[in-house]
């Protein structure tokens, strides 16, 4: 069963962000929604669709991962148009969530769906079972859950939801489009309110609300200790409620609680200064927090206004925050005072709740941990925190606070997890079942696969004989020892006659932000002028090594991929991109130009593509290259790095970035028979003629406010590089453009006024206008 046909039912927020990935993904999708006015004549019938279409266009962040992308939908009404579900390998329902509207909707699907077609619910916590009611049999066993969590193309958690009647094979191939073409980490649930996640991250919610309450804490200091010092997502537990919509959690915490019998009631505040008042969120322009130009705002629960919002930051917690989480979930056991008191409560009432319901929820611990994670970013799961606490004082502050003692936490053995082993429901420990696709690197290196560490770089073995070269610096930056760990590895590969090698990580930020700034603003103040040449030629020859390898090189860029990790993917074999790909040439931002290979290669590749035409004009592709390089344009996915042309149309991208490394080895292995470094290029460089018209767009710039004398001054230094400078059109070797790129960076960096910025960025993160 393949899917290539996406049914989207339902036009909100939801629905046209299922839409929105499903397009993104290359699927054709159809979204439909009620009628916009009853009269079938009417224009405006389809009016809710094409306005959830339009949202989704605009939103921030971005629905869609290329605006090309959303030409793949088709908008229409479910009076007029439901027919056209019937082409459709997956139905999507996403309506308002109640019961009733939903048995209707499916009746009418399942009266018009192909034999083969997949329908499933993203309803947030209305059990299967009810949704079911009144179906038949074929229809129940092409049916199931499948609850997303917003916004869906950045939340790797789906949550999928079989009946004990769903079909085997349907839920293989659920499984199987999610996974590869929606790149979506999956957890199967049981058919339970709430499901996993939300079941929990309400509970959580609501009760972080109480202890606030009892504690007197406010809603920043909430947000301060409930956040990265717990090993869960930056924003914490009201921001997140910001994001998702204080609607959206009325109306969860109603459902679950009408369904469960528990008592998930939000504070009367919340209800009647917010929710009533329609400040719902981000949605609406605030919720708990309010943006203004004089900086954000935080609601004050007691006095119900709206004040400046105060971070809390330094002391104990700004210690502990800077720890590894496996050691700073400890410390929360020592910050003293009221902030103490409630967090301690808070990781207890998580790890009593968690400990009661866990056998009722899921089918193991492992799927509880990764919904936690996956939707809503912790960096650990509750029994991983649990672990991290230590059992015994979980037990202690169990019978301080008069609870019982869950019967899972009595099974366990010091642990819930140990030595690749987890605690199953039974009592005994079995193997931590693996993500399928996934090759995890920390766990080839804590198996003995390591070929070359340098401590700030290492090179793995991955098998097959394909080798995966690993920055581990901060932030992945580039500086001396990733560049000797290179080297190092290169020979390596070819020592061992591999079939290649891989450069990719598993850092969630970032594949690479580039050059080390603080290494190089060192040298400067040094006066070290001889060293820094030296260290640029080190690096456009690491560049150009990943070119010249006697093997295939493929690189597999996720995240930020900025500056120097831009350079390293442009001078690839082939890329293997996962979707969420933020590639720029950015130096310009702090007042130099790309001298590692960037300014060479978008030359030599966007000419390289016009030149063999007859009668073309070589300054469309120089144009290209300057624009891409003077503005800093980076890419807001892999796809639209792909139409920048940073990606080139026989690089791959990975949607699931769990499959990224076995997807680039793959690619390796696909290149290597036969395998024969590309030769060098030559292209012709336009010279004086080419800088002239590129002089003049900076003045146009400079004289309508748009760029300062020092911006004019940097964008002068990248025309005079591609256009292989001040002289007559020539041609011009890849070894060519490089000197000239190692000239005009190292003329920048003497200048006042790039030193000024590159101080001024390493001091706050922010680029300098000057």
């Amino acid at each position: 069963m393949r899917v290539t046909t996406v049914g989207v039912v339902g036009a909100g927020a939801m629905g046209s962000g299922i839409a929105a990935l499903a397009a993104s993904a290359g699927c054709r999708v159809v979204l439909l929604d009620i009628p916009g006015d009853p009269d079938p004549a009417s224009p405006n019938r389809s009016a809710p669709a094409r306005t959830g279409l339009q949202k989704a266009i605009k939103s921030k962040p971005a629905s869609f991962m290329e605006a090309a992308a959303a030409s793949r939908v088709r908008t229409g009404n479910t009076a007029d148009h439901l027919s056209w579900l019937a082409e459709c390998d997956w139905i999507c329902e996403a309506i308002i969530e109640q019961p009733a509207p939903k048995q209707e909707l499916f009746a009418k699907i399942e009266a018009l769906m192909k034999p083969t077609a997949i329908v499933s619910s993203n309803t947030s916590g209305i059990p299967m079972a009810v949704l079911l009611e009144g179906r038949g049999e074929r229809f129940r066993r092409r049916f199931l859950g499948t609850h997303f969590f917003n916004p869906p193309r950045y939340m790797h958690l789906l949550e999928v939801i079989p009946t004990p009647e769903t079909d085997h094979a349907v839920i293989g191939a659920m499984r199987s489009f999610a996974e590869r073409t929606l790149g979506k980490g999956i957890v199967l649930a049981k058919d339970v309110p709430g499901f996993i996640a939300n079941r929990l991250g309400v509970f959580g919610m609501v009760a972080t609300m109480r202890r606030m309450e009892q504690h007197g804490l406010t809603i920043d200091e909430v947000d301060g200790l409930t956040g990265s010092l717990i090993g869960r997502a930056r924003s914490a537990t009201f921001r997140t409620g910001d994001l998702s919509g204080l609607d959206v959690l009325a109306h969860v915490t109603r459902g679950i609680g009408a369904t469960t019998g528990e008592d998930f009631a939000l504070p009367a505040w919340v209800h009647d200064e917010l929710v009533a008042k329609g400040k719902l969120g981000d949605k609406s322009g605030g919720g708990f927090y309010q943006k203004t130009k004089a900086g954000t705002l935080t609601f004050d629960w007691k006095t119900k206004e709206y004040v400046p919002q105060q971070r809390l930051e330094g002391g104990d917690i700004g210690a502990a925050i800077r720890l590894p989480v496996a050691q700073r979930l400890p410390a929360i056991k020592s910050i003293p005072g009221a902030l103490g008191a409630f967090i301690r409560d808070h990781v207890v009432d998580a790890a009593h709740y968690t400990l009661t319901l866990a056998a009722q929820l899921a089918h193991d611990i492992v799927a509880i941990d990764r919904a936690m994670e996956w939707g809503y970013g912790w960096e650990a799961g509750p029994f991983q925190v649990m672990d991290a606490l230590g059992l015994d004082w979980l037990r202690e502050q169990f019978k301080a606070e008069g609870l019982d003692i869950p019967a899972l936490l009595d099974l366990a053995q010091g642990s819930f997890y140990r030595q690749g082993e987890y605690l199953t429901f039974d009592g005994t420990y079995e193997p931590i079942p693996g993500i399928p696709g996934r090759i995890a690197l920390a766990g080839l290196a804590a198996s003995g696969r390591v070929l070359m560490d340098n401590g700030l770089s290492r090179l793995l073995d991955v098998g097959d004989g394909v080798a995966c070269f690993e920055f581990r610096s901060k932030m992945n930056s580039l500086g001396q020892g990733v560049l000797e760990g290179l080297e190092q590895s290169l020979r390596k590969v070819e020592q061992l006659g591999f079939n290649g090698m891989i450069i990719g990580n598993e850092d969630a930020r970032a594949f690479s932000v580039g050059a080390d700034l603080s290494l190089v603003s060192f040298a400067v103040s040094a006066g070290a002028w001889d060293d820094i040449d030296a260290s640029i030629r080190t690096f456009q020859n690491a560049t150009m090594s990943i070119r010249r390898a006697p093997f295939p090189v493929v690189v597999a860029p996720a995240g930020m991929t900025l500056g120097g990790g831009a350079e390293f993917t442009l001078h690839a074999d082939a890329v293997q991109a996962h979707a969420e790909t933020y590639m720029g040439l950015v130096e310009v931002g702090v007042g130099l130009l790309p001298g590692g290979g960037g300014t060479k290669e978008l030359l030599m590749r966007f000419t390289g593509e016009l030149q063999q035409y007859e009668e073309v004009d070589l300054f469309a592709a120089v144009k290209r290259a300057f624009k891409l390089i003077a503005f800093a344009t980076t890419s807001t996915s892999a796809f639209e790095a792909r139409a920048f042309g940073f990606l080139r149309d026989g690089d791959r991208i990975s949607m699931n970035r769990d499959h990224q490394i076995s997807d680039a080895k793959q690619r390796v292995l696909d290149l290597a028979p036969g395998y024969l470094p590309p030769l060098e290029r030559r292209v012709r460089a336009l010279g004086r003629e080419g800088i002239g018209n590129l002089e003049y767009a900076l003045w146009a710039a400079k004289e309508a406010g748009q760029a300062s004398a020092h911006d004019v001054r940097v964008g002068r230094a990248v025309a005079y590089v591609l256009c292989g400078g001040d002289g007559t059109a020539r041609d011009v070797t890849e070894q060519d453009i490089l000197d000239l790129e190692r000239e005009q960076f190292l003329s920048l960096l003497g200048t006042r006024e790039t030193q000024e910025r590159i101080a001024y960025t390493l001091k706050t993160g922010k680029p300098l206008r000057n």
